[in-house]
């Protein structure tokens, strides 16, 4: 007979704001006048996956293991030393530093309940299409890239 999982509470407090949710509700804020073309929400992706690792270490339901991934990806998002150095290639740097945050975060989503990632998620839609998203994408360009490259390499 398998134990029953403790049930996931969430917490939908709108009065409680945290200090992330009140900034990145300031920066994306519709002006008037203005129509919104998501590339806030675009430029604060690495910030929201980053905040939402910081969010799932505080959290008790959370197992040691991913807590322990997630320390990992945020290590290195803080870190100076990247495999892109941000400060030579400005935003292009940062693409290493969404790619590591995405993969730690798949990760911990096979460890955690996905209710307890998305009730820490500020960014914009659903949690796991987002870290789905960048994943995905990693894999079709990145990945793929690099495998047209070494089949062209092999070819020649």
């Amino acid at each position: 007979m398998s134990a029953v999982p403790p049930p996931i509470t969430i917490d939908l407090n709108p009065s409680r704001r945290r200090l992330w949710d009140r900034v990145r509700g300031r920066m994306t804020a519709p002006r008037p006048g203005a129509q919104g073309s998501g590339a806030a929400d675009l430029l604060l992706l690495l910030p929201d996956l980053t905040v939402l690792l910081l969010r799932l270490l505080r959290d008790d339901r959370v197992p040691l293991a991913p807590k322990a991934v997630a320390v990992a990806g945020v290590a290195y998002v803080l870190s100076p030393l990247d495999l892109v150095p941000s400060l030579l290639l400005g935003p292009v740097g940062l693409v290493d530093d969404l790619i590591v945050v995405a993969a730690c975060l798949s990760g911990i989503l096979n460890r955690v309940h996905p209710d307890v990632v998305r009730t820490h998620w500020s960014g914009q839609g659903d949690a796991l299409e987002a870290i789905e998203g960048v994943t995905a994408w990693v894999e079709g360009q990145l990945v793929g890239g690099l495998r047209r490259l070494w089949e062209g390499l092999r070819r020649s």
